[in-house]
């Protein structure tokens, strides 16, 4: 169990270093002494900083990253859990940079001096995309919109509802039982006509529902960076510095691109690592052109080898050479710091053969720690698939609120399921017995419907 949980230890703690790489830029053409390890400062987010199949993600996140690399130093981050007490970390010495995208208004500039690239978001309207699209704020007149109750987005509603004169149909939801995250998915199903969210935010949600339009800004804008002490100078100037280099920004255009811009459900082929062995003509009885793969190397779990073949149809379409948004590559999706963990060369990935065998080895490790907590094969089958999709720690976070908060937390559907649900809601992501923060949900649950779904027809 050891190798399982080595790389979700390491990536997660509230404490990490992450060592810096090759750099363009040596730390004595600064004028200021960076220390050997900079000390981060950030919060769980669905932009900034989150965990995904194991492998720390997030906007923010890269670009600390690149900082350290270009600077050649080691990277210590700690985790709060408000905006004011990741304030409190920076203004105690606690740590030496907020890598976070602080609002930059006259009572933050009090607290902290900002630093590094501006980003401006705004509140956007979210509707479904059509030819009766509202294109101007005063056609919000009479309609319904809903939004968290006691939230930004109903404060600024109200106020442009007093803006145009009234007429908008505000309807005030409970924070505790739908999100953000919720009102969008509910928008794009058409449960719902409209929503309000922040710009960043809705660019996210983009990215997994193409029906949606975010075209219409309802705020003024509101711009953010990061911080660092008031009396820090020296760092801020170092991180502008960097910010500002045509390497930088080049860069910086790039990660944007890809959490805000690039469809999370598209993959996308790598013809350059696998060759692919011709056209397959499928036999009767065959599922895949790797039946023989599954098969030899089902043994290693306690399930039948259509598992295997489920689990490749529903992550790849049975196709090697795709790769996906976070990175996941090949047959079974397998992430490179997964492949490293077991000793895979990653170079490989592409190869059905490797491929398998690796997912083999995770499937095989989750079975292992599942087998004493969740007693049911059929209901341990589904937590497996919940960790191997979505990362092992959410899915531990998940029991524990569903222990705590009167879930069954041996079992998958409407307990830890529903409580996996939770772990979009800042009030779950940051209770005391959730230790990995923010987890977009959605995916996990529904893989875990449409794999076994597959699973049992295949058998048949």
């Amino acid at each position: 169990m050891r190798q399982l949980f080595s790389t979700y230890m390491a990536i997660c703690a509230l404490a990490m270093i992450c060592q810096g790489c090759a750099s363009s830029t040596a730390n004595e053409s600064d004028s200021y002494k960076l220390p050997d390890t900079l000390r981060v400062g950030t919060l769980y987010s669905p932009t900034s900083f989150f965990i995904y199949r194991g492998d720390t993600l997030g906007y923010d996140y890269d670009r600390i990253c690149d900082f350290a690399r270009d600077k050649k130093i080691a990277l210590k981050f700690t985790l709060a859990h408000s905006m004011q007490s990741l304030l409190q970390l920076v203004k105690d010495d606690k740590v030496d940079v907020l890598a976070y995208e602080i609002p930059i208004t006259a009572e933050f500039n009090e607290e902290v001096l900002h630093c590094g690239e501006t980003n401006t978001t705004y509140q956007v309207l979210v509707q479904r995309k059509g030819r009766h699209r509202i294109t101007n704020v005063t056609q919000l007149k009479g309609k319904d919109l809903y939004v968290e109750k006691g939230s930004k987005y109903e404060s600024r509603l109200e106020n442009l509802n007093s803006e145009i004169g009234g007429g908008i149909n505000i309807k005030s939801v409970d924070k505790d039982t739908v999100d953000v995250q919720d009102l969008v998915n509910q928008v794009s199903t058409g449960k719902i006509p409209y929503t309000i969210v922040d710009s960043d935010i809705a660019k996210i949600n983009k990215t997994y529902y193409s029906n949606i339009d975010i075209g219409l800004e309802v705020s003024f804008p509101q711009r953010s960076s990061w911080a660092v002490n008031l009396n820090n100078n020296a760092l801020s100037d170092s991180i502008d510095a960097w910010s500002t280099s045509e390497r930088t920004i080049l860069y910086s255009e790039d990660i944007s691109k890809h959490y805000f811009e690039q469809s999370r459900y598209s993959l996308t082929q790598d013809n350059d690592t696998y060759s692919g062995s011709g056209k397959y003509v499928r036999k009767n009885g065959d599922i895949s052109p790797y039946d023989d793969l599954f098969k030899a190397y089902s043994g290693h779990i306690s399930y039948p080898w259509q598992l295997l073949a489920a689990i490749a149809y529903v992550e790849s379409k049975f196709d090697p050479r795709v790769v996906s948004w976070a990175g996941a590559r090949g047959l079974m999706q397998i992430m490179p710091s997964t492949a490293r963990g077991y000793g895979f060369d990653t170079s490989k990935l592409h190869d059905p053969e490797v491929s398998v065998k690796a997912a083999v080895r995770e499937l095989s490790s989750l079975e292992k720690y599942f087998s004493s907590r969740v007693p049911d094969p059929k209901e341990r089958m589904r937590f497996m698939l919940a960790a191997y999709n979505g990362g092992i720690a959410h899915i531990v976070d998940a029991i524990n609120l569903a222990q705590k908060y009167g879930k069954n937390p041996h079992i998958w559907y409407g307990n830890v399921e529903e409580a996996l649900k939770w772990k979009t809601n800042e009030r779950y992501y940051n209770d005391p017995v959730c230790k990995y923060g923010y987890f977009r949900s959605n995916e996990t649950v529904n893989y875990v419907q449409k794999v076994e779904s597959r699973f049992e027809a295949y058998r048949k």
